[in-house]
């Protein structure tokens, strides 16, 4: 029986990317799963259960947890995933604050609204895993991304404060923190950075694969592995842990 089985997962970003890898996992081990974005045509490609909505707003966090318990039940499982990258960026002297503000709204203040709106259920039930995808820029900063960088190390903070929050109440709270994944977020800072130093995508992603020993950078499914075991009763050991995927990289 696997330890996600007949489990509620409300999984956001689960449109594309590490998010569906992850739902899809989850759904092929029996969780019931309820997957958030924004774009409907690409939530339909899925194939599960889902919920359309602006997650960066206190009103579309609540509607995506209000719908997912009115059509699956409450919410044993919250994979915070969803997020906006850094290839919009600029050095911090440069830095629009409107771009300030908008990766804080998605990026952090989603995954506190979508926390505390779960985590009374979930300490009323004596049962709960909550995962956050933070990023290994959660721990060391990259150039000209203060607003990633900083939703980030963020969301870190939050994720211990939830699993100090619920510890005593059978929940436990994690986040994974991936290096270079071939994502569509990705895609597009490797496009951005093509521009702006005159190369190749295709040699962005080389240097990228260079800083692993593996010589490759991390695929989707890797991370979402480890979401899918710290999101299962196995892991109940397991708390309060920012965890690297990044395939032995120092960087």
């Amino acid at each position: 029986m696997s330890g996600v089985e007949g489990r509620v997962a409300l999984i956001t970003g689960g449109s594309r990317g590490i998010g569906r890898a992850t739902a899809e996992l989850l759904a092929s081990r029996g969780a019931q799963v309820m997957c958030v974005a924004r774009s409907e045509p690409e939530l339909a490609k899925v194939g599960l259960e889902y919920s359309v909505a602006d997650l960066g707003t206190p009103e579309g966090c609540a509607h995506t947890v209000a719908e997912t318990e009115q059509r699956l039940g409450p919410v044993e499982i919250l994979v915070c995933n969803h997020g906006i990258g850094s290839a919009h960026e600029r050095v911090i002297w440069e830095q629009d604050a409107d771009v300030w503000s908008e990766t804080m709204r998605i990026n952090l203040d989603g995954p506190f609204h979508l926390s505390r709106l779960v985590l009374r259920g979930m300490t009323e039930r004596g049962y709960g895993r909550v995962v956050y995808t933070s990023s290994t820029a959660g721990l060391i900063a990259e150039h000209a991304g203060s607003a990633y960088n900083s939703s980030k190390h963020g969301l870190l903070g939050l994720m211990r404060s939830v699993a100090q929050d619920g510890g005593s109440y059978g929940v436990t709270s994690n986040a994974v923190l991936p290096g270079w994944v071939r994502t569509e977020m990705a895609e597009r800072s490797a496009r951005q950075e093509a521009k702006d130093r005159g190369i190749t995508i295709d040699q962005v992603w080389e240097e990228r694969s260079a800083l692993y020993p593996a010589n490759r950078v991390v695929m989707t499914q890797e991370v979402a592995e480890l979401i899918a075991f710290l999101a299962s009763e196995e892991s109940s050991g397991v708390n309060g842990e920012a965890i690297r995927v990044a395939l032995g990289s120092v960087m």
